[in-house]
């Protein structure tokens, strides 16, 4: 990955050295899971002790809103799961899972939302969003928003309030953010589709 694939500006408050080592440990793989695809492997920078240090503090100072308006955290499953827990305990906030369907052995809520080819569905424990309870909903990545709206109506449907979205990547050309109304929302970089 080059410089001039990723847009770095967000990441300012960390510092540039900070910000070109942090970059340095997201790797691109062409054509996974099928072809036209770039996917976007963050798993380097968890095995870096530095990179996700780096990683949280970025997320933190990048809050979209401020950390005493919100409640919880929503982590999306599977990468969501990787930032969503360590952001969490480090604002002493809980984490709430939004898992893929049948996964979850209690009563569950799910939401149904639209894919390319058919629809997916996401669910939370009943019980979990406690009523009026303010959440930032955290993913690695934003693309079509699709995942991300679907989580927000799930978490309005538990009876919880939407405070932001906090996401780690922007692919652009897609506009996710787009789909999420005019909810505060934060990305640390943004890199092409």
């Amino acid at each position: 990955m080059t410089q001039t694939d990723i847009t770095i500006d967000r990441l300012a408050a960390i510092g540039q050295d900070n910000a070109d080592y942090l970059i340095s440990r997201i790797r691109s793989i062409p054509g996974f899971p099928k072809e036209g695809i770039n996917f976007r492997d963050f798993m380097p920078v968890l095995a870096d002790a530095k990179a996700f240090g780096l990683m949280l503090d970025a997320l933190e100072q990048a809050l979209p809103v401020p950390a005493d308006e919100f409640d919880a955290i929503a982590g999306l499953e599977a990468r969501g799961f990787l930032f969503g827990p360590a952001l969490a305990a480090r604002l002493g906030k809980g984490f709430i899972a939004v898992r893929k369907a049948g996964k979850l052995p209690p009563e569950t809520i799910g939401e149904s939302y639209a894919l390319e080819y058919g629809t997916a569905t996401i669910e939370i424990e009943s019980g979990m969003v406690a009523p009026g309870e303010r959440v930032l909903i955290v993913d690695d990545l934003i693309a079509t928003g699709g995942t991300a709206k679907a989580a927000a109506d799930l978490i309005r449907r538990a009876g919880g309030e939407v405070a932001g979205f906090s996401f780690v990547m922007e692919l652009i050309g897609l506009d996710g953010l787009a789909v999420l109304g005019d909810v505060p929302s934060s990305t640390l970089v943004t890199m092409p589709a």
